[in-house]
């Protein structure tokens, strides 16, 4: 192949792979969505709101685009005060963390030996020299559920002096809890503007936009013209084969977060062949394996001896019939009863079983159920398994020489 069209390729490659690392892209409204609404800014309006889903949805990269956006067009009517609740839940501290960072961006002599009152009087007074100067603080409450715990005086603080006339300023809180709101004390919820904005997992319809817009190379590009028309050909071709589509609901149906899908993307065009320029199915299948990698089942099919799996397998059926609590003496009588009722030509002096099973606890595919017991031989020591039963079951599977009986058991 030509160095020209591997340049090419290469060139493709980089502009997908800065596409995915870059979440404006990805998280910008569709073309045809209405103008943004910032009244809240031009028109002095004090608002609070919940930004509510589950984790890795998206809150976060949408409120960082809009801020942005906020930030280039206003410039200097914007303040944005960032807390969080797995750092600042405690009232004094958080109250200390927001003059801090007003201090800070209105270059003012910030005093670390400020108290409590000090500091909650000194934000309401920026708040209202704020609303006189035409300036909106924005404050952005990350795992806003955490700062509803307590006595909220925060919360309370903070909206309360919204509703001042002379104040300016926005409340946004974060949270994967949806009923966040519901946490709140009866004078905080009143004071509350009860808006609410809900983020959803991907649907079928997301995905394939998303797919489409990350994957296909924008025509006024300066790569060569023909080789756009040829990728993006190929591209749709794929986005509607039914063997990609199984692939993608497979990675969807274990992590349907647009933090990970993203992941999931840039593994599999950095698998792209560089010298067919164009993405293909085995790229995403390829990178399915490599992300869906289970480090135990491949121990147990590459490096697990017979006997081993014998223990394991014994492990497994006592959980099965609810034996909560077993050792070692437990899984001998498990696999005696296995070697009596199948007469199994796979059967092994005790101390030869006792050494597999301090293998299997080096290996970490069992452990002792507890830290207590130091004192005792391990065959006492109540043990458990450190695999689930599909590990174990398409480890066996895998295994070249597995013995039959063992899937039948596991059956």
């Amino acid at each position: 192949m030509a160095a020209e069209d591997l340049s090419e390729a290469r060139a493709a490659l980089s502009l997908l792979r800065s596409r995915l690392c870059n979440s404006s892209f990805y998280s910008k409204p569709p073309s045809n969505s209405s103008d943004s609404n910032y009244s809240s800014v031009t028109e002095a309006c004090n608002n609070s709101i919940l930004l509510l889903g589950p984790r890795g949805s998206g809150k976060m990269a949408v409120l960082e685009l809009v801020l942005q956006d906020l930030l280039l067009e206003y410039p200097d009517m914007i303040t944005v005060i960032r807390l969080s609740g797995l750092l600042h839940c405690d009232d004094n501290g958080a109250f200390k963390e927001i003059a801090r960072q007003l201090c800070s961006e209105y270059q003012l002599l910030f005093s670390k030996m400020a108290s409590f009152d000090d500091n909650s009087k000194f934000m309401i007074a920026m708040l209202r020299e704020c609303g006189l100067a035409h300036k909106t603080i924005v404050f952005v409450l990350d795992e806003f559920d955490l700062f509803a715990q307590g006595k909220q005086r925060l919360l309370y603080s903070l909206l309360d002096a919204m509703q001042s006339v002379s104040s300016q300023a926005i409340v946004i809180g974060i949270s994967c809890r949806l009923d966040a709101d519901q946490l709140l004390e009866k004078r905080v919820r009143s004071r509350f503007s009860h808006r609410k904005l809900l983020f959803l997992p991907l649907c079928k319809e997301d995905v394939e936009r998303l797919l489409e817009d990350i994957l296909s190379l924008p025509i006024d590009s300066d790569l060569p013209h023909d080789y756009i028309i040829k990728f993006n050909a190929k591209l749709h071709n794929m986005l509607a084969n039914e063997r990609f589509k199984k692939i993608i609901n497979t990675y969807l149906d274990s992590d349907s977060t647009v933090k990970q899908f993203v992941r999931y993307l840039f593994c599999a065009i950095s698998k792209m062949d560089l010298k067919s320029g164009l993405l293909t199915v085995e790229n995403f299948e390829h990178a399915l394996s490599d992300i869906q990698r289970q480090p135990k089942q491949e121990y147990i099919k590459a490096d697990c001896s017979i006997l081993e799996l014998y223990i394991l397998v014994c492990m497994k059926r006592l959980e099965v019939k609810e034996q909560n609590s077993y050792n070692f003496n437990s899984v001998m009588k498990e696999y005696k009863s296995i070697h009596d009722s199948f007469r199994t030509s796979d059967y092994y002096s005790r101390s030869v079983c006792l050494r597999a099973f301090e293998h299997l606890l080096q290996r970490e595919l069992i452990c002792f159920a507890d830290n207590r017991g130091h004192t005792q031989s391990i065959e006492f020591r109540p043990a458990k398994l450190l695999i689930t039963s599909h590990e174990l079951h398409h480890g066996l599977k895998a295994y070249r020489s597995c013995p039959v009986i063992l899937q039948k058991l596991m059956n």
